[in-house]
């Protein structure tokens, strides 16, 4: 049984300088922004303190081991066998999601979205001129699925391609295989493309199983690229790079397409710590999981405890809990609320999309404390 990572005291933690420590005064305890409390892993570090030592802070090298690190990451956690050929890099997700969306879709026409989802899904149509067409997840007994048939009409009306996010951002929901397969079907059905956005990938809780799109079909294979990174499994957004994959010529033409210059915003540090952490972390990221796991298990009695009534359906994947408290007497905004009255910092519900009214999320990627004294605050509130 793998032991769980211990997170940073909270004294080691107020001296970073990311936005998730610098946001707010130190009375607040921070669970918003998709940043962890966890020591960087053991062989990052090791890595990027070789590099400071020998200056090695240039620009990345038009061929570096970084796509065959994923590949072996990729094989070994999945089975999914990736042509090390077929990845190209940039500095973050989003930039990938952008250029992606630039490269298949002219201004104008519409990117399909599943809301509640990530902020960022609405806002990257400000770069590209197209228009975000929402069809929102449906909820179901226990957990959300794609609505599938509203996607279909969606792209029957016009939209080219849609946003997936695989693990999905913020239920934390894993896709299912058949789902993922008739979703390529329709795409192709319709010609469009599918960009999924698999970053939470490697956050997979033990239960679940993660399929990457590009895995589950050939239908998929000619529509879909995947976008990757070890940066949210390992907390390294700030050494920017993400990846770009795809598994057919056609679609390896179109990430080909996108200017060099996407790929020279590559961050070296980013390279260098993600081939540390696909080639050796993987202990680490099971400790991490491990950790994830049990503060599933802990958020759930702590909302039971002191805001009974929340509602919060553990997700298969990540970091971050989809909490219901349209039950609760915390007015329009709930965020502002636990902000102003428990000095705790979440992200609010609408940010997400319509479907987000009377939600939060909570960043539970700390320390079981941390998550405790946040919680006892919300508790005495009543």
């Amino acid at each position: 049984m793998t032991t769980p990572l211990d997170a940073l005291p909270l004294d080691v933690l107020r001296q970073r300088s990311s936005t998730k420590w610098a946001t707010h005064p130190d009375d607040v305890l921070p669970l918003f922004v998709a940043e962890t409390d966890f020591p960087l892993a053991e062989p990052i570090e090791r890595a990027l303190s070789a590099a400071l030592r020998v200056g090695d802070t240039g620009y990345v090298p038009p061929r570096t081991r970084y796509p065959e690190a994923f590949a072996g990451f990729a094989a070994r956690r999945w089975g999914w066998q990736v042509d090390p050929d077929r990845v190209r890099t940039t500095c973050d997700v989003m930039m990938a999601v952008a250029e992606l969306i630039r490269a298949v879709a002219r201004p104008g026409e519409g990117v399909v979205i599943t809301s509640p989802v990530y902020p960022p899904f609405f806002d990257v149509h400000d770069e590209s001129g197209t228009v975000c067409v929402d069809v929102p997840l449906l909820r179901r007994d226990r957990g959300w699925e794609l609505d599938l048939a509203g996607i279909d009409r969606a792209l029957a009306d016009g939209a080219v391609a849609v946003l997936l996010c695989n693990p999905h951002n913020p239920t934390g929901t894993v896709h299912e295989p058949e789902t993922l397969a008739a979703l390529a079907e329709i795409a192709r059905r319709h010609d469009a493309v599918v960009i999924s956005d698999e970053i939470h990938a490697p956050l997979t809780m033990p239960g679940a199983r993660f399929t990457p799109f590009l895995t589950v079909s050939d239908a998929a294979r000619e529509v879909g690229v995947a976008v990757h990174s070890a940066s949210k499994a390992f907390n390294l957004a700030g050494l920017k790079c993400a990846h770009m994959v795809t598994a057919t010529d056609g679609m390896s033409e179109v990430v080909q397409r996108i200017p060099m210059e996407v790929e020279w915003r590559t961050g070296l540090f980013g390279i260098i710590a993600g081939i540390a952490a696909y080639e050796e972390g993987e202990a680490w990221l099971d400790a991490l999981v491990a950790r994830l796991h049990a503060n599933q298990s802990l958020l759930v009695d702590l909302l039971a405890e002191h805001a009974p009534g929340a509602r919060y359906e553990p997700g298969d994947a990540g970091f971050l809990a989809w909490v219901d408290v349209t039950a609760l007497d915390w007015g329009e905004n709930p965020a502002a609320f636990l902000l102003e009255h428990a000095r705790i910092a979440v992200n609010p519900g609408p940010s997400f999309g319509d479907p987000g009214h009377g939600h939060i999320r909570i960043n539970y990627g700390t320390g079981p404390e941390i998550l405790a004294e946040a919680l006892g605050r919300v508790g005495a509130l009543s």
